[in-house]
C-alpha cells in the first residue's frame, strides 16, 4: 500500500526509494518487528487472563520441562507472528498473485492452527481437530491455492515448472497438474508437520524459521531480477520480487516472536504458528521455483520430521521382528535424544541454530552451482 507514494516522487524526490523492492523489505522488516513487541506483552497478558496455557501432562515430556516450569506458559502466539507479517505485508508490499496465495494460505492454516489449539487448551481436548479434518483443510487450502496459481496469467506456466538443484533448466517444463498437487500439498502438509515437531524446545522453531524465511526472501528476489537470472542460469518468474517482503515481514515478526519466545519462553507459538508457517513457506517454495531445494534449507527440520519417522519405524519393526519395541533414539524427535543425553536445553537450541544455518548458506549455494 505504502509503494503508491512513490508516484509522487516529483513533489518529494526521496519518496522514488518507495518502487524499490530492498526499501521496501526493509520497511517490512522494521514494521512487523515493532507491531510484534507492542502487541506482545497484551498478548501474552491477555492469553494468560484466558487461561490459554500449554499443559505438560504427558509423561515423555514432563521430565524434560523440569528446570523451567512451561505448565501454564501461553500458547497460540502465532497470533503474534500472523498479525505482524500480515499488516507489514498489507503496508509495504505490492499485491500481486504471489502476495495474494501466500497471505491466503497463512491466513487459512493460522485458522485452522487456532482451532487446533483452541479445542486442546479451552475445551481441554487433547487430540484437538482430527487428523482427518486437518487434511480436509489443507487439502481444501491447497486445492484453492494452485487453483488461482494456474487461473492467473502471471503465474499459470511458472508454476509448472520443476526445476531440481544444481540442474540449469527445467526438468519438466510442463508438470501435470495432478503432480503439481500431490506435491504441493506434501510440502504443505510435511513442512508444517516438521516445523509442529522442532517447536519442542524454547526458540528453536521459530529461529531455524527465521534463517529459511532469510534464504526464500533472497531466492524471491532473484527470481524476479532478470540479470541474476541470467547470471545463475535459474528461471525467471516476474512478480515473485514482492515475495521478498513477505519474507521480510516474516523475518522481522520470528524476530519479535523469538524475544518472547527465547528461554524461559514467555509464549509458545502452538499450531496456531506452526502448521501455517511450515504452510506459507513450502507454499512460498513452490512459487519461487525452488521446493526441493528447501529439503537443504530446512535441513533441521526434515531432520527432526525424519527422526520421528525412524523411531516409530523401527519399533514397529523390532517389535514384530523380536517381539519387544526398541527405540533407535533415547527419544523424538531428535532434539529431545540430546536433552536426554544430558544436553541444557540452550545447548540443543544453539547448536540447532547453526546448523540450520549451516543448511542456509547450503541452499543459498545451490543458485550457482549448476
Amino acid at each position: 500500500m505504502i509503494s503508491f507514494l512513490s508516484e509522487f516522487e516529483n513533489y518529494f524526490g526521496p519518496l522514488r526509494l518507495l518502487s524499490k523492492i530492498t526499501v521496501r523489505t526493509i520497511g517490512a522488516v522494521v514494521t512487523a518487528t515493532l507491531i510484534g513487541f507492542i502487541i506482545g506483552p497484551w498478548l501474552i497478558a491477555k492469553l494468560r487472563k484466558l487461561k490459554f496455557g500449554q499443559h505438560y501432562d504427558d509423561d515423555r515430556t514432563g521430565d524434560l520441562a523440569q528446570r523451567f516450569d512451561k505448565k501454564n506458559t501461553p500458547t497460540m502466539g502465532g497470533l503474534l507472528i500472523f498479525f505482524s507479517v500480515f499488516v507489514s505485508t498489507f503496508l509495504w508490499a505490492v499485491p500481486n498473485v504471489w502476495v495474494i496465495v501466500s497471505l491466503f494460505v497463512y491466513t487459512a492454516l493460522t485458522a485452522v492452527g487456532f482451532r487446533d489449539d483452541y479445542l486442546k487448551v479451552v475445551k481441554k481436548n487433547r487430540a484437538g481437530i482430527s487428523s482427518r479434518e486437518k487434511m480436509f483443510w489443507q487439502t481444501l487450502v491447497t486445492v484453492i491455492a494452485l487453483g488461482a496459481l494456474l487461473w492467473h496469467p502471471m503465474s499459470a506456466v511458472k508454476i509448472r515448472e520443476l526445476w531440481v538443484p544444481f540442474i540449469k533448466y527445467p526438468v519438466l517444463a510442463v508438470m501435470p497438474v495432478s503432480a503439481l498437487f500431490v506435491l504441493m500439498f506434501l510440502w504443505v502438509v510435511g513442512f508444517s508437520n516438521a516445523i509442529n515437531l522442532t517447536d519442542g524446545l524454547d526458540g528453536l522453531a521459530i529461529g531455524c524459521t527465521i534463517t529459511v524465511a532469510l534464504v526464500y526472501g533472497i531466492m524471491a528476489y532473484v527470481a524476479d531480477n532478470v540479470n541474476l537470472v541470467s547470471y545463475l542460469l535459474i528461471g525467471h518468474v516476474p512478480g515473485t520480487g514482492e515475495l521478498t517482503v513477505v519474507c521480510g515481514a516474516l523475518v522481522g515478526a520470528g524476530m519479535a516472536f523469538l524475544w518472547y519466545n527465547s528461554y524461559p519462553a514467555e509464549l509458545f507459538m502452538g499450531d496456531t504458528g506452526s502448521l501455517a508457517l511450515g504452510g506459507l513457506i513450502g507454499m512460498i517454495a513452490f512459487m519461487v521455483q525452488q521446493p526441493l531445494t528447501l529439503v537443504i534449507v530446512g535441513g533441521v527440520f526434515v531432520w527432526e520430521a525424519v527422526s520421528v519417522l525412524i523411531q516409530v519405524g523401527w519399533f514397529k519393526y523390532t517389535r514384530r521382528r523380536f517381539g519387544i519395541g526398541q527405540r533407535f533414539f533415547l527419544m523424538a524427535p531428535v532434539h529431545h535424544h540430546f536433552q536426554k543425553q544430558g544436553w541444557p536445553e540452550t545447548k540443543v537450541v544453539l547448536r540447532f541454530w547453526v546448523i540450520s544455518l549451516m543448511c542456509a548458506l547450503a541452499g543459498l549455494g545451490t543458485l550457482k552451482l549448476r
